[in-house]
């Protein structure tokens, strides 16, 4: 039998939250429980985008009085007015609760311990910190979105086990699995943009689609300095699966841009880097600015190469297929790193297997 204390019942309020995985952004995921007398007797989690939240969903869903029982929920309670829905803490303080666990405090601005003073103040136990890690990491997209209002930024790609993601002639499919193939897709899923390069574009002509498992799409973003991006391309042609935006500069052909324009595409005028191109650091800035809280970036290598350059990415997949190529396209390029001690440092977060490959998942701090 489990011990049955509080970090038993966050537990079960971390895995009530992650069925709103995907679902949520730009909101965090939360789970809630209440239990009275040792016994769960209501339970919710944030289903969706301006849907009521957690700890309303398990008041609802209590079957019987709440009077004297204990609320875990992993993310303080909202204190502020919303567009879609009223301030928890007004709900819950109509009810008289024993404790109240939370997971973590909520980073926002608007809340960040406000909820916990009142709740305080109004003489209920509250007691913060409970699996608080755990909490955090599962919303680290939100937790970095709100408090710098530039999404989190995963990078991923498929290697062989030399470290390359295509031939000497550019030919990359397929390298990873099938099953690895259907767990990108989920991974997709899950992020409000994805991104590439034009020349992904012009050599793959990818779709940037969720296709091989039930899943929303993502906005689709192609960094195009010039706008060299064929008006015949798949990502131009399915509109109606998800919003395409194309990120050029100043510098970019004017009557392609217009072209665009009419063919419904949004071209997105970014300030250019050193090197002429698009400005990654304003780009997301400016995908911010529109509720992306998380971008998946697909590459190819000089996009890869760009957002490890520029100190830019938050997480890296790695997708390793059991497979030497030899001579071929490297998944990162030149950094510039001619000291092993200068090296772009990361901490393993987990290692798994999909099929025959192996998956990385690494933080970069």
């Amino acid at each position: 039998m489990p011990k049955l204390n509080d970090e038993y019942y966050m537990k079960l309020a971390l895995a009530l939250a992650r069925r709103g995985l995907g679902k949520t952004s730009p909101n965090p995921m939360v789970g809630a429980l209440i239990v009275k007398g040792g016994r769960i007797i209501g339970q919710g989690y944030h289903r969706r985008f301006g849907d009521p939240h957690a700890e309303i969903n398990a008041i609802q869903d209590a079957k019987g009085d709440v009077k004297g029982a204990t609320l875990y929920v992993t993310l303080e309670p909202c204190c502020h007015k919303k567009k879609k829905t009223p301030p928890c803490l007004d709900t819950l303080l109509k009810y008289k609760w024993k404790r109240v666990v939370i997971g973590t405090l909520d980073p926002n601005p608007k809340v960040n311990g406000r909820s916990i003073a009142i709740l305080k103040q109004k003489r209920i136990e509250t007691k913060v910190g409970v699996l608080k890690e755990e909490c955090q990491s599962l919303n680290e997209a939100y937790f970095k979105y709100i408090q710098t209002g530039m999404p989190f930024v995963t990078l991923k790609f498929a290697e062989t086990l030399d470290g390359r993601i295509a031939t000497s002639t550019g030919d990359s499919k397929w390298i990873s699995s099938e099953l690895s193939l259907k767990w990108a897709h989920r991974l997709r899923s899950l992020h409000d943009a994805v991104l590439v390069g034009v020349g992904t574009v012009l050599e793959d002509d990818p779709q940037l689609t969720v296709r091989l498992v039930k899943g929303r799409n993502p906005t689709r973003v192609v960094a195009d300095s010039r706008l060299r991006i064929p008006l015949k391309s798949k990502i131009l042609r399915d509109l109606e699966s998800a919003p395409t935006i194309i990120a050029a500069t100043s510098q970019a052909d004017i009557e392609k841009s217009f072209a665009l324009n009419v063919m419904g595409i949004e071209v997105l005028t970014i300030g250019e880097d050193n090197e002429g191109m698009v400005d990654l650091k304003g780009l997301l800035k400016k995908l911010g600015e529109r509720n992306i809280s998380s971008v998946l970036v697909e590459g190819g290598a000089t996009t890869l190469t760009s957002f490890i350059r520029q100190g830019l990415v938050d997480k890296i997949v790695a997708i390793i297929a059991p497979k030497i190529m030899g001579e071929g396209v490297e998944a990162v390029g030149e950094l510039g790193i001619l000291k092993v001690g200068r090296a772009l440092k990361l901490s393993f977060d987990k290692v798994y297997r999909k099929g025959e490959d192996i998956i990385i998942e690494a933080k970069t701090s």
